[in-house]
């Protein structure tokens, strides 16, 4: 185990440790943005730049700064190791210029974004950029191509993450799409339309960070502030049936994987399970799935909450559990 001070703050983790998952160990606001790490997926990272802190110390046998600032989520951790993200204005700034860069080519159809409402993007820009962009040229542009009957593809919304890339290649039998072209010209594609259709494909949406891969079922038909999203689960022989279902009424619009606080998903599901059980009596609804309320999709979204109620001592015989189990406010917002 090794020690890292992470904005003032001490954490003890595993040898071999990012630092931004050592930072996701203390949680909260002091974690940096990731736009391209994700977990599950290996070899992902270090292509946004998000994620850039200072390190102000290297170890404990080495207290020097690292000259630059580094990429948190490829960037292991060092014994005695000091690192600054919030507390550190040159991170801020740098920041702020990743955000400006990933948003010259962007274009500003938030609107009519499916993504819109729960889109890493939006979140980043808003947290870390800037009211005014200092671009005047013409954005960049691709000619539209048809991937496959599920999954839509705008490229223009594309920040070149590779999530997409590496699930296709680790979790299906064949990955069909990959980046094409090199430099300024670099774009997720397929030499042959129509092709991605392999039984985990869908997997690509969930992970997108932006709206560049929309499920085709789900597009302009709602938006996700109107929708309810419900923990649910069947008996697939697929994959583990684990899911959230969007739902507008008793109406499944659109069925995701589930995902962790960080927007990651906990396990992938298949393309039956996302895209040919929209009728909610195939499903065991579980209950409202859990929304941050600093998201828009908490807007009328209810759940039962965690009461933590104090024994009465005025009620002969009553325990902790009996109070605990009685169902005050039974409904709040979240």
């Amino acid at each position: 185990m090794v020690k890292i001070t992470f904005d003032g703050i001490e954490v003890e983790v595993e040898e071999g440790t990012t630092i931004l998952n050592a930072a996701r160990k203390i949680g909260g606001e002091v974690v940096p943005p990731a736009m391209c790490y994700y977990t599950p997926l290996k070899g992902s990272g270090g292509k946004c730049r998000a994620c850039l802190v200072k390190v102000a110390a290297g170890s404990a046998k080495d207290p020097r700064p690292m000259p630059k600032l580094v990429a948190s989520c490829v960037t292991p951790v060092q014994d005695g190791m000091v690192v600054e993200n919030t507390t550190n204005p040159d991170v801020l700034a740098a920041r702020k210029g990743v955000v400006e860069m990933l948003l010259i080519n962007h274009p500003l159809d938030c609107p009519i974004c499916d993504q819109a409402g729960e889109c890493d993007l939006q979140n980043f820009s808003y947290e870390h950029g800037t009211s005014a962009t200092r671009y005047e040229e013409e954005r960049r542009t691709f000619e539209k191509i048809d991937i496959g009957p599920l999954i839509q593809l705008h490229m223009t919304r594309c920040i070149l993450c590779y999530r997409c890339v590496y699930t296709a290649d680790q979790i299906t039998e064949k990955r069909v799409h990959g980046v094409l072209g090199r430099g300024d010209a670099s774009e997720i594609g397929t030499y042959i339309e129509n092709v991605i259709d392999n039984e985990f494909s869908g997997n690509v949406i969930d992970v997108c960070p932006v709206g560049a891969l929309t499920d085709k079922t789900f597009r302009f038909k709602n938006r996700v502030w109107f929708t309810k999203p419900m923990d649910a689960h069947r008996d697939c022989p697929t994959c583990s049936g684990k899911v959230v279902l969007w739902m507008r009424g008793n109406d499944v619009l659109r069925v995701t994987g589930r995902k962790d606080k960080y927007g990651e998903v906990q396990e992938f599901i298949c393309n039956t399970c996302r895209f040919d059980k929209k009728d909610v009596n195939e499903w065991t609804i579980e209950g409202p799935r859990h929304i941050d309320q600093g998201s828009v999709i908490s807007a009328n979204h209810y759940e039962l909450p965690v009461l933590n109620v104090p024994v009465v001592p005025n009620l002969p015989g009553s325990t902790e559990e009996d109070i605990k189990s009685t169902p005050f406010n039974l409904g709040r917002h979240a």
